[in-house]
């Protein structure tokens, strides 16, 4: 875990957390197809190395319930898009405050 002061850490992570935001803002406005969404997600490593372990396997179980779920239609499928984009709204809240509070 790198060795920063925690708001150090923390603002200079903001753009990716600030980046992961717009980009769930952008699929639920339909204006970015799931597959960049989840590269978009996937690929912030700098931010998943900052964070407990945790939180990248809580994210890759939410992006893989979001794929898995595009493949069927609402109806069909038990994980609803809507629900799963809020849970990761909660997620960056929470990798926000961790961030944070991190020595």
């Amino acid at each position: 875990m790198p060795a920063f002061p925690d708001k150090q850490l923390a603002m200079s992570l903001a753009p990716t957390v600030n980046l992961l935001r717009a980009s769930l803002q952008a699929l639920k406005a339909r204006q970015m197809s799931l597959s960049e969404f989840c590269q978009t997600w996937r690929s912030q490593k700098t931010l998943l190395t900052a964070l407990p372990e945790r939180y990248g396997q809580v994210m890759e179980d939410l992006l893989g319930r979001m794929e898995a779920g595009s493949l069927f239609t609402e109806e069909s499928c038990s994980f609803s898009q809507d629900d799963l984009q809020a849970n990761l709204s909660i997620w960056l809240d929470k990798a926000s405050q961790t961030l944070e509070r991190q020595p």
